[in-house]
């Protein structure tokens, strides 16, 4: 193993968005057991540190692999093609207009089955969109136009989180 390898790499599996989720968690499993500091013990404290360095590493890649979200912008960013949400909040007017809308929505809604209609609209969208990222990755290999697609997620997701957070406070 390298500790310098990329995620795809260090699990043996192919360079694409699509995976398996069964398949990263039984090599996440696997890479913990081969790597795990207790093995080293008998081999001095200088083995032991070598094997929490994988130890971390392998579950840093896990994070990023198990996630599809972290998954596409890992490999926007080993393509070259930067994610930038913070800087780069360029978007379709199209999606524009359905983040005003959402927004409103989410504002005016006052009762838990309005808030589910929403979390129902927004979940659709994030299946939607992953599979939009899912060809423009694996595809067409368009990596920039996949960070664009990526940013679309990320809005997305938080958007979710909001509405789930709004469900929270209403249902208690």
């Amino acid at each position: 193993m390298n500790l310098q390898s990329t995620d795809f790499e260090l699990f043996q599996l192919p360079v694409q968005f699509a995976q398996p989720r069964e398949l990263i968690d039984a090599r996440w499993k696997e890479l913990q057991r081969e790597a795990h500091p207790d093995k080293f013990a008998a081999q001095g404290a200088a083995a032991q540190r070598l094997a929490m360095q994988w130890s971390v590493r392998i579950n840093e890649a896990y994070q990023r692999l198990k996630d599809p979200l972290q998954r596409a912008s890992y490999l926007c960013e080993l393509h070259g093609a930067r994610i930038n949400a913070e800087n780069n909040t360029a978007m379709p007017p199209a999606f524009l207009i359905q983040q005003m809308e959402w927004r409103e929505a989410l504002e005016d809604a006052r009762t838990l089955a309005e808030l589910e209609a929403i979390a129902d609209e927004t979940s659709a969208a994030q299946q939607a969109q992953l599979a939009v990222i899912a060809h423009v990755l694996d595809v067409a290999q368009d990596h920039a136009k996949a960070a664009n697609e990526v940013r679309s997620l990320m809005f997305i997701q938080r958007f979710g989180t909001e509405v789930e957070a709004r469900i929270d406070q209403l249902a208690t």
